[in-house]
């Protein structure tokens, strides 16, 4: 068996070698050009004309296209039709592209891109969220889930709290840049070559782009440098500009963004605005919470809507609120449009009952930690605002084992000791909880497919509908396909992702890619085992449950032969030796108008403890140790997963500490490379770093009883914020709340420091 084994990952040693293949990689095809885009100059406004001779003059320019030139939909939006692949009047923020320049290479379309002169008339620009909210500005409908008289247990709680904090967004930061190549096939069919999480999409909004069927357009993604959100619906603007310009010239093109490019035209994680209200009783729990999120959304829609919903299902976190009014507004503003981000808007919604817990307890004197316990959701008949029971909770369990193997009391005392004889270092300390809904919020994605084959000397091939960005998902699909045939993983290839094998699938996103395309997998080679058996019984005359398939081989009932041998045998009786296998999730139902009912399969928990240091002179800091435990169910494979808690955590910690973007008054984005915007490095890893899987099967019969572990763990990383909200807090005698937003850089921490020095937290 190598399901439940930690095996690395099926490309490990193609990556460390330099040999996996990625778009870019790709040998090119005769006659490929190259593709870039020139951009509005400014945030908002109006274009009159634009002269490109300069342009179409440049060396080596082969091509330059503009609206007019777009045979089909001049849309790209994922949703909502607001998202124009090229822009022909209505400029709505700095770059947006509105022509493409087709040359021999990618620096000469860059160069000449640059060459344009624009006739605009500038209008104002809205730069942030709170703003647009005043105007009126929104790209959708505000959406709101309601429960209880908030109004009437607000006015008769012994305690009121309120007030704002504010969230910056994320750069995806993904190592393979947005990149597509486009080749013009017979008949006006297109091959696409794109690093995308969502081929299926491409495959659709390309078609409409060229005016064509679907069933022309075939894309493949074999793996993708990375993802995390940023190449779900955002790919489709530059897959769909390629195979515009490779339908108009007949020749391969290709498009690929520098970071500079890929930084500045792509959408972030959504920065969010909140206000709010809490009352409690007498000791501190939360009786009624009034929250007000503002989502910046950027110019238009794309998946704000589905954001904002799934931060309204996770504001509650791992706490039962009696009583909310909560309220999510998608802001339009003049910037980039953003979009799904790893968590997609549940991080955004736990932020908040953190930070309200984390100023309440310190209000009441008490460790937040205990209060934070007294809110768990517990065994029982509770439901979450959106109504969906809380069946299994776990949070209790996870929570009491990881208080005692981190020595949290014990830490606690200490850190409070230090603190009182340290006048320039200060230390923090925190423990914070994840629960996480599993499930696209949009019950109908909810599906997948699969499609295994058998060869005849024994060998396996799968193809799925999910995407691999380097989070394991070929390797835990190979080993449940190999596991199940009994054969060895070194005789199974799982292939590129291609909507010419399996049609319709659904982004790989939402922590999904296991649970889906992992059962569809599974189901396909169960049904091939099954037919093997069924044969192998028939032909021996023995009863086919007795078949055994494991070590390359078939046995059982006195039957013994190599695997291969029953294959062959199989194929010359005409036993079909491919089947495809489908699932779809069941118990599932959404009501989006009044955004109530079970839109989540299950949920996945953890928490994490953080213990970090302050300078109180420079407000620099470092993570001083971590300690993990995360909910997995019955992991497919430890290693894969360990591996993505680890990351889950420094991505979470890097958006609220280190990751700050940053946009000035014309509305450019200022922080567009590696030296201005800063990920995470190994030195901001903990130093001493402890993370380890909880035991215990998925209550829902999911596949093996897994759970997924992409996006939760990246709550994990609330931790940090909080013991450095800890650490700063000290300064004021551990009873003053940091006005300490996020990202919390080094100059947030000072001048929280300097506002708790002088009693004005």
């Amino acid at each position: 068996m190598s399901v439940g084994t930690a095996l690395p990952h099926e490309s490990a040693a193609l990556h460390v070698s330099g040999e996996a293949l990625f778009v870019d990689d790709r040998r090119a095809l005769e006659g490929e050009l190259h593709l870039a885009v020139g951009g509005s100059p400014v945030a908002h406004g109006r274009l009159r004309a634009v002269d490109l001779s300069a342009v179409r003059a440049a060396p080596g320019v082969r091509a330059v296209l503009t609206a007019e030139d777009i045979p089909g939909r001049n849309d790209c939006g994922p949703i909502v039709e607001d998202d124009p692949i090229l822009a022909a009047e209505a400029l709505r923020f700095v770059g947006q592209p509105v022509f493409a320049v087709v040359a021999d290479s990618q620096r000469l379309a860059r160069q000449a891109a640059r060459l344009a002169k624009f006739d605009i008339v500038e209008l104002p620009a809205i730069l942030d969220a709170r703003s647009a909210h005043e105007r009126g500005e929104f790209v959708l409908p505000p959406q709101v889930i309601r429960r209880g008289d908030t109004e009437s247990v607000l006015r008769n709680a012994a305690r009121r709290y309120s007030g704002r904090l504010w969230v910056g967004g994320q750069e995806h930061f993904y190592l393979e840049g947005q990149i597509t190549v486009a080749a013009p096939g017979e008949d006006g069919q297109m091959e696409v070559w794109c690093s995308t999480q969502h081929p299926s999409e491409m495959q659709r909004l390309i078609a409409a782009a060229l005016g064509r069927d679907a069933g022309q357009i075939r894309v493949e993604t074999r793996r993708m440098g990375g993802g995390f959100g940023g190449k779900e619906s955002q790919s489709a603007q530059f897959a769909c500009l390629a195979a515009i310009a490779a339908d108009a010239l007949g020749c391969p093109v290709k498009c690929r963004l520098d970071r500079d490019d890929d930084m500045r035209l792509t959408g972030k994680r959504h920065a969010v605005e909140y206000d709010y209200e809490v009352g409690c009783d007498s000791d501190g729990r939360i009786q009624a919470l009034q929250l007000r999120m503002l989502f910046d959304a950027g110019h238009s829609a794309d998946l704000s809507g589905p954001v904002a919903t799934r931060a309204l299902c996770h504001v509650d976190n791992a706490y039962f609120l009696p009583a909310v009014d909560l309220k999510a507004h998608s802001c339009r503003t003049h910037k980039v449009s953003n979009t799904a981000f790893r968590g997609f808007g549940g991080p955004q919604g736990a932020f908040a009952i953190e930070y309200i817990l984390d100023d309440i307890a310190r209000d009441r004197g008490v460790d937040a930690l205990d209060l934070r316990k007294a809110h768990f959701y517990s065994d029982g008949a509770q439901t979450t605002p959106y109504g969906q029971p809380v069946e299994a909770p776990l949070i209790g369990r996870i929570v009491e084992e990881l208080e005692q193997s981190s020595d949290y009391r014990a830490r606690r005392a200490a850190i409070d000791a230090f603190n009182r004889d340290s006048p320039v270092l200060r230390r923090g300390l925190a423990l914070t909880p994840v629960k996480f809904g599993i499930s696209f919020n949009v019950v109908h994605f909810n599906q997948a497919g699969a499609l295994v084959q058998i060869y005849l000397d024994g060998s396996v091939r799968v193809n799925h509908g999910g995407t691999e960005m380097g989070q394991g998902l070929h390797t835990k699909i190979g080993q449940l396909v190999a596991d199940e045939l009994g054969i060895g993983l070194e005789r199974l290839r799982v292939t590129a992702t291609d909507t010419g094998k399996i049609p319709n699938t659904s982004a790989t996103a939402a922590s999904t890619g296991s649970d889906l395309n992992g059962m569809a997998a599974l189901r396909a080679a169960h049904t091939l085992r099954r037919r093997l058996a069924d044969f192998v019984a028939a032909r021996e005359g023995i009863d086919a449950a007795l078949l055994e398939f494991a070590d390359g081989r078939v046995c059982g009932g006195g039957f013994d032969a190599p695997f291969e041998q029953v294959v062959r045998q199989a194929y010359g009786h005409r036993v079909q030796l491919w089947s495809d296998g489908f699932y779809a999730t069941p118990d599932l139902h959404w009501d989006r108008e009044r955004l109530q009912g079970h839109p989540f399969y299950y949920f996945a928990w953890g928490a994490a403890v953080s213990e970090v240091a302050i300078d109180t002179l420079t407000g620099e800091y470092r993570i001083l140790r971590a300690d993990l435990l995360h909910d997995a169910g019955r992991s497919l494979n430890p290693a894969i997963d360990i591996g993505q808690i680890e990351g889950g955590f420094v991505q979470g910690a890097g958006w609220l500490t280190r990751e700050e973007l940053h946009w000035n008054e014309r509305g450019e984005l200022l922080t567009h490379a590696p030296s201005t915007y800063k990920i995470p490095a190994v030195s901001d890893t903990p130093a001493d770093f402890r993370v380890r899987l909880f035991d215990a099967d998925n209550h829902r019969p999911t596949v093996m009883r897994s759970k997924a572990v992409g996006e939760p763990p990246l709550l994990l990383g609330f931790s940090v914020f909080f013991a450095l909200r800890d650490a700063i807090a000290s300064v004021g005698g551990g009873r003053v709340s940091p006005p300490l937003d996020a990202p919390a850089t080094p100059e947030a921490v000072l001048r929280a420091v300097e506002a708790c020095r002088g009693g004005t937290g």
